[in-house]
Parts: C-alpha cells; structure tokens; sequence
C-alpha cells in the first residue's frame, strides 16, 4: 500500500522534474521546488524549460490534472527526493556539495516524524552520510539512522539516476535502480516508493554501495571511450579508419569498444570518475588515466583543425583572417539540448580566441548561444549556410541532421564522428 500521498522534489532539472512528473503521472500529489523562479514559472504554466522527448506532454497534463506544481520554498510531504547538481570546487575536482547542503537546509524546516529523504544526486561515497548529518544538525528535535537506526523518525537513502538524456521518460520506468539506504528500513520505504511507476526491479543495498555503483558505471564507460579516443589518435597517425577497425573488433564475441569523438561531456561520466579519484587518488590509476585521456581529446581536435586550416591556406591562397569555420554541435550527446561539460562547446569557445571572428556554430537543438560563446562573436547559422559558406566543417556531435548530409565537397573536413568517414 502506498503511503506516501504527497512527494517533493528538490531540484527539477534533467532528472529531477522527469521523474517529478512520472509520480504525478501516477496518483501522486508531486511539489517540485527550485531555485530558478523561471523554471518555476514555466512549469506552473503547464510547459517545459528543458529539452525532453515526451516530457513537455506530461508535463502539460499533470499541471492541469493538479498533480503537479512547483513552487520556490519548500513545503510538507510525506517523501523527499533531492536531485540537485554536485559540481567540482574549482579546477581540482573536488565534489562540491554545497547544493546538496543547501537542500537539507530548506527542507529541514518542513520535516516531520515518517519522513523519507532520499538523495539521487550523483555524489561522492559518504555524501548520504553527511546529508543525514546535516538534515540532523538542522532538526535535533527529530531522530536520524546514524543516531537510532531502525528506530529513527526520518529515513534515509539514496537512490541514483541511471537514464539516458533523450529517453528519460522510458527508462525511467523502465531501468533497475540501486536502493541503497542508511539502515534497512530506510531501503525498503525508499524502495517501495519507486515501486510506484519503476517497473525494473529495486536492487537494495547500503548508502555507500550505492552511491559506488553510480560512479562504477560512469567510470567503466568512460575507461572504455578513453580506449576507443587513444585508439582513434593512434589510427589516425598509422592512416588507419578508426571507425571501421572499431567495427571490425566488435565482430569479436567478447569485445564491445564504444565510439571515439571530441572528448567526453556530460554531468555524468565526464565528472563521476573524480569523485573515485579525489576520494582514493593513489589507488585509482586506471581510472584517472582514462580521465586524463578524455580530457586531453579536445586539444587534439584543436590540432587537427589548425592543419585543416593551414591546408585550406595552401589550396585557396586566402589570409587566415578570411578562413571560416564551422563547428557542428555543440551538446555534449546527440540529439539534446544539454550543454553541460560538453567538449564540443569547449573546442568552438577556444577556436573563437584563435580565430576571432570566424567561427560559426551550428547546433539545432538550442535557439542561442550560451553567453560565453556570444560574447567570442560567435554566430549561430543553419547547417545550410554553413555547408555553403565556410572553409573548414568541424564535426563535434553526429546530431541526426549532422547524418543526412550528403555532400561536402570542396571543404576541409574535420570529422571527430566518422558519420563522413569513407
């Protein structure tokens, strides 16, 4: 039986207003809360402040069914999910867990005895830990599972995301998920609340294993694209088509190499991997080394269109300052939105200061350009005018408008994708 009648969500952006939306979508009263009064605006109104196939529908109805509403503050509810960012402090990637604090510290007020708070932010091992912490620092009326365990007013878990950005609404549904809470009546209530809409199954586990599982997973993918990075710079200096030797591997019952590209992007598995590190830094070589890799791809493309540029210099006889390029996608992924840590942003924002007012962006997933970029005199075209007009094609995302060109003649083409390889 389900008893919890009403559930906030702390934090709706990629994640957290999904699966705000799939409670209301089945019989739950839903509060979101955020700090962003847009996204709160825009959400009451019935629509949608991010890029999500199917969500804006849901969204739409839950809204006008009442199921659903955000607000800026939070207020009482039976269950408490807190999906807000953990970024790095500074360039040393240590976890910033600021935000997460921050939640505690608006949703303590609102507390009561039952509760359930579960944290599906992506965090550093430990980090559920310091949450039931400050959440008791804040309420020391109420008892928490590290102070009473089984017998504490308050239960505690944490419970990652593990869905893919374009089809989130599905594998919502859909995906296992990881319960891992702080004692194991805190698992089951947490499980039993995702049972609500999951149809995977709800693996239990503790705190700390859980919180490891996410950052296993994001790691071991991100190892195997360092692989396939390393191997597409090693081809492309034996004049080697990495696209189709990967292809070829993979015929092998027991290989499954991923895709090279620009780099590795993402709030997930461009950052997961340094909260193994940071947490065990003399242990973990393997996965920092696949991180160096990653994060070294992007100056290699930077390389690959300087030649591109100099070989343009050599045919046409232009000035540099007349070169144009084009740099297609700026996602961190195909076919979204989301720009977050994405490598194809990074690459066309060091261009622009190598090549002032030449470069252009083609992105048909957003309507503008970040700041950041705007502020470089970056332009943002249709892939039409940029196939027609630039010198140098740089190919940094194989968007499915990307894919269905068909011809690129008499362009200098840089194409980290392969989707022009022959």
């Amino acid at each position: 039986m389900n008893t919890n009648k009403t559930v906030s969500v702390i934090g709706l952006g990629y994640i957290g207003l999904p699966t705000a939306t799939m409670f209301a979508q089945h019989g739950v009263r839903v509060i979101g809360v955020d700090v962003n009064q847009f996204a709160v605006e825009t959400i009451n109104q019935g629509k949608i402040h991010i890029v999500e196939p199917d969500l804006d529908t849901a969204v739409h109805q839950c809204v006008s069914q009442g199921t659903l509403k955000a607000t800026l503050t939070p207020e009482k509810a039976d269950a408490f999910l807190i999906a807000v960012p953990t970024p790095f402090k500074g360039d040393n990637y240590e976890p910033d867990l600021s935000y997460i604090e921050a939640a505690c510290k608006a949703i303590a007020p609102v507390l009561e005895k039952g509760n359930l708070v579960i944290l599906e932010s992506t965090s550093p091992v430990g980090a559920t830990e310091k949450m039931a912490d400050w959440l008791a620092l804040a309420r020391p009326d109420l008892s928490f599972p590290q102070h009473q365990g089984e017998n504490s007013d308050i239960r505690i878990a944490h419970c990652p995301e593990r869905v893919l950005p374009g089809q989130v609404m599905r594998e919502l549904i859909e995906n296992d998920r990881i319960v891992g809470g702080m004692t194991n009546k805190c698992s089951q209530q947490a499980a039993q609340l995702y049972k609500i809409f999951v149809k995977g199954d709800c693996i239990i586990t503790n705190s700390r294993t859980a919180e490891m599982c996410k950052l296993t997973e994001n790691s071991f993918r991100d190892v195997n694209i360092a692989f396939a990075n390393e191997l597409s710079i090693i081809c492309d200096k034996l004049n080697i088509n990495v696209w189709e030797l990967i292809s070829l591997a993979n015929r092998h019952p027991r290989v499954n190499i991923l895709q090279p590209g620009c780099g590795v992007g993402g709030h997930c598995i461009a950052v997961d991997p340094w909260f193994i590190v940071n947490k065990t830094p003399e242990l973990a070589k393997i996965i920092h080394t696949a991180r160096l890799v990653n994060d070294s791809k992007p100056e290699w493309v930077i390389g690959k269109v300087n030649d591109a540029v100099i070989q343009v210099l050599q045919t046409t006889g232009k000035n540099i300052q007349d070169i144009k390029i084009a740099c297609l996608g700026l996602a961190f992924k195909p076919d979204i939105d989301d720009l977050r840590e994405s490598p194809a942003l990074k690459i066309t924002e060091k261009l622009a200061d190598k090549y002032p007012n030449q470069i252009y962006a083609v992105e048909p997933n957003i309507e503008q350009l970040p700041e950041k970029l705007a502020a470089k005199n970056i332009q943002l075209i249709p892939l039409k005018q940029a196939l027609d007009s630039v010198d140098v094609i740089v190919v940094l995302v194989d968007h499915c408008e990307f894919k269905q060109v068909n011809s690129i003649l008499g362009k200098a083409v840089v194409d980290t994708k392969g989707i022009w390889s022959e």
